[in-house]
């Protein structure tokens, strides 16, 4: 055995180990970890803005990928730092775990609580440049790759206003592609802005275009704050009340602010905050607001005679079908889980919102009856809708127990028993999905065909979903349940992916089944198991030559590559059952060779906005969206 000593135990120094291991900090080094560098020095703005000492911040985005944030706060100290010997400024920027965010002196709520932002920032870009404007003065410095490359320079008097820019390029040797999702950007900022109050953001991209201009510009200020947001939220839904519920209360230094309001949909759409860090996980303050919701609807219910002495509570699924809600906490010193802030887990917050909300919500109720009368209208219809779930799930699983199995018939399941490496193809028509059984590696790759088109769950009820054969086939095959009841430990197949005919048809499918997945198995989409195929739309063949394209653009690129070359056959497929076996294999299902498009979840605001505008019963938003997008598909199709 080799030897193993002191001398093999290394030490990294200063921000070195951020290098080494980017995705401890940011989660990843793809597209989402370069929006969490911005985020995180937007955090650090916010802060200030929390603190009452900012009311501007702005974005810059420049051609040569360099990012600008400035804000109008206090500037960053740029004093000299007792423990380090540095100016705070280069303690800040080079430091792991220095802020002023621990002691509750300098912000009393802050979202940079971890003390690791700005340096992960510098450390993780090939260039940095921080100005701050404090006293009346200017000051700069320079880094690379976290590493100072100029002292702090004092650039003499400055009359513009205080505060702090800070320039960065994420560096290239850590990100592959660098790339900034401006609608996600912007979402990101739209929601700061609500949740802040009189908080003025601007954002600029040099790297997109708009209509002809050679740049992307959004501004944001919301007087309105959290009930502007849901009234967005609820933009293109019929909605049971027409002023939000709205609650905002401080106790024990720590703010507990909330807006809700229903629509006549089945989904719920809850956005947790904490000091304006969107967790994603939720966390305490949601536990406390889900609570809140539940005790308070039954108490009033019953107060009112809407339950009668026999019948049983509201669950809390019953309470939050149709909900679109907000809720916000900012508090002296959150807890969260990782750097990526996705949880908040201070135990203590759980009961403040939950009395904050709870009261807030029994005084909404009291005071709005005929809006009380349909909210809780609608909590007894998904009551009665999901009773009728529950016994006709009951039903199938004891029909299923007399069958001998739970799976359904039409599966063609895999031979391998360990959920992290199997798959199974959702397919698009009983034809394909039998040449897929056919052309599978029945090892790892199970089959599960779909006769007709899915339900559109966007516009159903619990009752409706279950009875629905093709989604009940999808459920039982997951193994994993669904709604309130599904259980990631139980999902049986841990690469999901829908296949399905490269035409119309075939995306309205494909959007049916995306819908169902983030509405009622959302989880599944989140750990990354949810893909897309991408089966080819022509096949083109010279002599012995065969070559596929997936797009028009591949076949045009094809042809121009056997330019001079006779008898060049060309297939267009109408659809996977036109494919045989060997040829849906090679194509679409051999993992040397497929191509698969992951399904990621990037802003749940304006995911659910899209689902409602496509789905949902309401018709001028699609109009509108179909109107909007038309030209663009248009254009990529010539």
């Amino acid at each position: 055995m080799p030897e193993y000593t002191a001398k093999d135990i290394q030490v990294l120094k200063g921000l070195e180990g951020v290098r080494r291991r980017p995705g401890m900090y940011i989660g990843n080094t793809g597209p989402g970890g370069i929006l969490h560098l911005v985020y995180e020095v937007v955090n650090n703005a916010v802060d200030e803005a929390m603190g009452g000492f900012c009311d501007t911040i702005e974005i810059i985005i420049r051609e040569d990928n360099i990012v600008e944030i400035s804000d109008n706060g206090r500037g960053i100290p740029v004093d000299l730092h007792a423990s380090t010997g540095k100016s705070g400024l280069e303690t800040v920027m080079t430091t792991l775990h220095a802020g002023s965010k621990f002691g509750g002196q300098a912000y009393k709520v802050s979202g940079g609580l971890h003390g690791v932002g700005a340096s992960v920032v510098n450390a993780l870009s090939s260039w940095m440049r921080a100005e701050v404007r404090t006293g009346g003065m200017l000051y700069h410095q320079e880094y690379q790759r976290g590493i100072p490359i100029s002292e702090l320079v004092n650039a003499g008097d400055d009359s513009g206003p205080p505060g702090t820019l800070v320039k960065f390029v994420p560096d290239s040797d850590i990100f592959p592609n660098i790339e900034y999702d401006f609608n996600a950007l912007s979402e990101y900022l739209r929601a700061v802005a609500y949740l802040n109050k009189g908080l003025r953001i601007k954002f600029v991209s040099f790297l997109h275009t708009d209509d002809g201009f050679p740049f992307k510009e959004v501004n944001f200020l919301f007087d309105g704050g959290l009930s502007s947001m849901v009234r967005n939220m609820n933009h293109s839904r019929e909605i049971l009340q027409e002023t939000p519920m709205y609650v905002l209360k401080t106790v024990e230094d720590t703010i507990v602010e909330s807006a809700i309001q229903y629509n006549d949909g089945f989904s719920e759409n809850v956005i947790p905050f904490a000091n304006c860090i969107h967790t994603e996980d939720g966390g305490t303050h949601l536990s406390g607001f889900r609570t809140a919701l539940t005790r308070a609807l039954n108490d009033y219910s019953r107060r009112q005679n809407f339950l009668k002495t026999d019948q049983a509570n509201l669950s809390g699924e019953d309470t939050r079908d149709g909900l679109t809600a907000v809720i916000s906490v900012k508090l002296t010193d959150p807890q969260f889980e990782g750097q990526t802030k996705n949880k908040l887990g201070n135990g203590e917050v759980r009961s403040l919102v939950e009395s904050v909300v709870g009261e807030g919500l029994a005084q909404y109720l009291e005071e709005h009856p005929t809006e009380a009368r349909r909210i809780v209208g609608k909590c007894l219809l998904s009551q009665k809708s999901r009773e009728a779930a529950r016994k006709a799930r009951d039903l199938v699983i004891r029909k299923n127990a007399l069958d001998g199995g739970s799976l359904p018939g039409k599966l063609a399941d895999c031979q391998e028993r360990d959920p992290a490496l199997s798959e199974i193809y959702i397919v698009e028509g009983e034809s394909a999905g039998g040449s897929a059984k056919m052309g599978r590696d029945r090892k790892f790759q199970a089959i599960l065909p779909l006769k007709g088109k899915p339900l559109n769950v966007q516009k159903a009820t619990p009752d409706k979903i279950f009875e629905h054969t093709e989604i009940r086939a999808i459920i039982t095959a997951l193994g994993a349940g669904e709604g309130d009841d599904f259980d990631q430990q139980q999902l049986r197949y841990h690469s999901i992916i829908i296949m399905t005919d490269a035409d119309v048809d075939g995306s309205h499918i494909r959007t049916l089944l995306l819908t169902y997945f983030f509405q009622r198995m959302r989880n599944i989409i989140k750990e990354g198991h949810l893909y897309i195929a991408q089966p080819p739309l022509y096949r083109l063949q010279s002599g012995k030559t065969v070559n596929y394209a997936f797009n028009e653009q591949e076949r045009d690129q094809i042809l121009s590559d056997l330019n001079g070359k006779r008898n060049i056959q060309i297939q267009r497929y109408k659809g996977l059952g036109e494919m045989n076996p060997d040829q849906l294999w090679e194509t679409t299902m051999n993992p040397e060779t497929r191509t698969l498009l992951q399904v990621k979840i990037e802003d749940v605001v304006r995911s659910e906005q899209i689902f409602n505008d496509l789905m949902g019963s309401e018709v001028p938003p699609r109009k509108s969206f179909i109107q909007a997008y038309a030209q663009s598909v248009k254009e990529i199709d010539a």
